[in-house]
């Protein structure tokens, strides 16, 4: 995650497909948002299935219903959250996450 120019990396959030990753990701980002206190906090993903399942325009999977029920479940920052998709080459977390593995 990337806010207000600083990084923070989780690492051993679990395994599973890349789709869990960006779940997991989306939820870490929301917990950051929360500790930091963020008002009116934009999360930012280049995932865009789990962005628009996270958002409720379309379904979640099974597979993945468990993260969307916890994502709903974590405490939220104030004021509204918005969620929103943006390219890959545009995502501050990605690129800092590409970097640590020297890509």
């Amino acid at each position: 995650m990337v806010a207000g120019g600083q990084r923070w990396i989780e690492r051993d959030l679990g395994s599973g497909t890349s789709m869990d990753a960006e779940w997991l990701a989306l939820i870490a980002a929301m917990r950051r948002a929360h500790a930091l206190g963020l008002v009116d906090p934009v999360l930012l993903g280049d995932a865009a299935a789990v962005i628009a399942q996270a958002s409720g325009r379309v379904r979640c999977p099974p597979a993945y219903r468990h993260h969307m029920e916890r994502f709903r479940a974590l405490p939220q920052p104030p004021g509204r959250v918005r969620i929103r998709y943006i390219k890959r080459a545009q995502n501050l977390a990605g690129i800092a996450l590409a970097a640590l593995h020297g890509r």
